[in-house]
């Protein structure tokens, strides 16, 4: 159905009605087609107006309908009616239409009713990430940033994960702004991206850099770099933190990961207890492990080989150095099939310790307990982020250790011509943002990244006082 290009009246409308195949859907067809159409808000007003006549009111979605369009158009007087029809007609909405409320509100002049919406929302559930950012933008734009601030941290306190688009716009609106509490709180951003081990993109980080240049008589100069292997700074010769645990940290977090993670609750979902305990069994009679391999994730490297191939690269590979490995595999494996040849699978048991768990068990929990055992120089080798057994781990000093430890002991896989490997990161240093007080050092990647990732980011912004 083809929306009409001006206002009809009310016998226009009951004769495209009748026309139309499913006359008891026209209306939500023809809205949906006018908002694919962006048509113009009194073409959408005379339907709704016809159908009011009709009916003697109008359905929730097909107002919610209409709502899209007027949002889309910023129709500011025309969403505040809507918002007063429904506030009369339902108890509560859904969703979908405060989302919608405070975004229309957020981005007109009436952006302090957006904050009104917020507060109703919030009587009834936790607001959207979306309704939450809308306002925040709304509050910085007006140069409000105490406010922004205030909404920023009590979406934080209920677990709402910002965006990094807000996190930047937070830099871009407070440039060149006085103010030790302003400071303060874009400094407490930075220190979110280090506990979260968030690496902005490029424009994220010129954002962090021109708001540094900007501060009025802070003397700040940003500069782009590549830390020295020795983790030193060419910029501002500043040696950044070492990736070693201390003993202590170590020993304390071997001991939260195999209390939380290994006889938490989780494991046991996807493992008996008797598995583990066998395992543990096979593990304490070998131990030390110098490199611990996710067999099954490695098998997958490379979509166009055998997965047996895959692995059979991948412990030839790092067996060179003499090192001791163990790969976790599953007992199919061990079925001669089109993926996984005996001959191939009994070679690389000469060089390797396997051990074969049921095919529904979990790997990660394994994986960590047989590196952690294995002490301070053990490596393990993953395509996983290991993000679920970092939500485990209860506190964030525990994390941050986790995190910390994974940068400076996952074994990146490098898909190449031939199977190659590189440790990533091989470094001395720790990549995660960093300051002393007077210099900052802050890794960053190219292109903005959805998914977290452990690869680390090669290149630094290094930001120090003159």
């Amino acid at each position: 159905v083809q929306p009409p290009e001006k206002p009809l009246q009310a016998e226009e409308w009951n004769k495209l009605r009748e026309d139309f195949q499913s006359p008891e859907i026209f209306e939500e067809v023809m809205l949906n087609n006018m908002i694919r159409c962006n048509s113009p808000v009194d073409v959408a007003k005379s339907l709704l107006t016809q159908l009011a006549k009709r009916n003697g009111d109008i359905a929730y979605n097909v107002l919610v309908k209409y709502l899209t369009l007027c949002v889309r158009q910023g129709q500011v007087s025309e969403i505040l009616d809507v918002y007063d029809i429904m506030k009369a007609r339902f108890k509560i909405l859904e969703s979908g239409a405060y989302n919608l409320l405070i975004r229309g509100l957020s981005n007109s002049n009436q952006w302090r009713m957006a904050l009104t919406v917020l507060e109703e929302v919030k009587k009834m559930m936790i607001p959207s990430r979306t309704s939450y950012e809308s306002c925040i933008k709304a509050a910085s734009r007006h140069q409000e940033m105490k406010l922004a601030f205030e909404l920023y941290n009590e979406m934080l306190a209920k677990d709402v994960v910002p965006t990094l688009d807000v996190l930047q716009s937070f830099f871009d609106f407070s440039r060149g702004m006085k103010g030790a509490e302003l400071q303060k709180e874009l400094f407490g951003i930075l220190l979110y991206l280090r506990e979260n081990q968030i690496y902005p993109h490029k424009t994220f980080m010129r954002s962090i850099k021109l708001w540094f240049e900007s501060l009025p008589g802070g003397n700040w100069r940003g500069h782009l770099t590549k830390i020295k292997d020795s983790g030193q700074c060419p910029v501002c010769n500043h040696q950044l933190e070492d990736s070693n645990l201390t003993e202590e940290e170590y020993s304390n977090l071997s001991e939260r990961i195999i209390k939380d993670v290994i006889h938490g609750t989780d494991t046991f979902r996807k493992t008996t207890p008797e598995e583990l305990e066998a395992f543990q069994t096979f593990v304490e009679n070998r131990l030390p492990f110098d490199i611990v391999i996710d067999g099954l994730n490695v098998s997958h490297i490379k979509s166009r080989r055998m997965q047996c191939e895959n692995l059979f690269d991948a412990v030839n590979s790092l067996a060179k150095e003499n090192a001791r490995l163990l790969v976790l595999g599953r007992k199919h494996m061990l079925m001669n099939s089109s993926n996984w040849k005996t001959e191939i699978m009994k070679e690389m048991q000469n060089k390797a310790d396997f051990f074969f768990a049921e095919n529904i068990s979990e790997d990660d929990a394994f994986l960590l307990y047989a590196t952690l055992r294995s002490g301070k120089h053990c490596r393990f080798v993953t395509r996983d982020f290991l993000r679920d057994h970092k939500a485990c781990l209860s506190d964030t000093l525990t994390r941050h250790l986790f995190r910390k430890w994974q940068r400076g002991h996952q074994i990146v896989l490098k898909k190449k011509l031939f199977l190659c490997f590189s440790q990533q990161p091989a470094f001395r240093y720790d990549c995660v943002v960093q300051t002393t007080g007077d210099t900052w050092h802050i890794p960053y990647k190219d292109v903005f990244e959805e998914k977290y990732s452990y690869q680390v980011p090669r290149k630094w912004l290094c930001i120090h006082q003159k």
